[in-house]
């Protein structure tokens, strides 16, 4: 609630419990969101969903979290740290500089009109192509094994 959902909206990726809640209840103190709520949570859920959250201060379960796309998925409680460490293991095994121009990318999306955005996801494409990984990618894929990325 409140912060906590604000530090969820800066995450890359956001893996939920089943029993999450999620809001922004500084309206019932008087205030509003101050850690970027206003402008992260819009981006995420819309502008109408993101006005009922900071207005009325209600909380949204994590089923509905899903569906507004404030969350990436639900899974039950006691699988959660089990599910995100996971994610984190497969993401880890990627090209490194991949993984970066992709989250670049991605987040680009929300700052550049489309044209701009298709511009700058192919020049990161092109010099991708230029690393020792993707030709590994290639050759893996090729060949039928899993990529040895080196991060270069």
């Amino acid at each position: 609630l409140g912060g906590g959902c604000e530090l969820a909206l800066m995450c890359d990726i956001i893996i939920a419990a089943d029993t999450a809640k999620f809001g922004q209840p500084e309206i019932k103190l008087g205030i509003i969101p101050g850690a970027g709520g206003t402008q992260r949570l819009p981006r995420a859920v819309g502008k109408a969903k993101a006005m009922d959250l900071v207005l009325t201060g209600r909380m949204m379960d994590a089923a509905e979290a899903e569906r507004a796309g404030l969350v990436s998925r639900v899974v039950a409680a006691d699988r959660l740290i089990d599910e995100a460490l996971a994610a984190a293991a497969q993401i880890a095994e990627f090209s490194l500089p991949s993984v970066m121009m992709a989250k670049e990318a991605v987040n680009r999306a929300y700052e550049s009109p489309l044209a701009e955005g298709m511009l700058f996801e192919r020049r990161l494409f092109h010099a991708l192509f230029a690393t020792e990984d993707q030709k590994e990618g290639m050759a893996a894929f090729v060949e039928k094994r899993k990529p040895k990325f080196r991060h270069r």
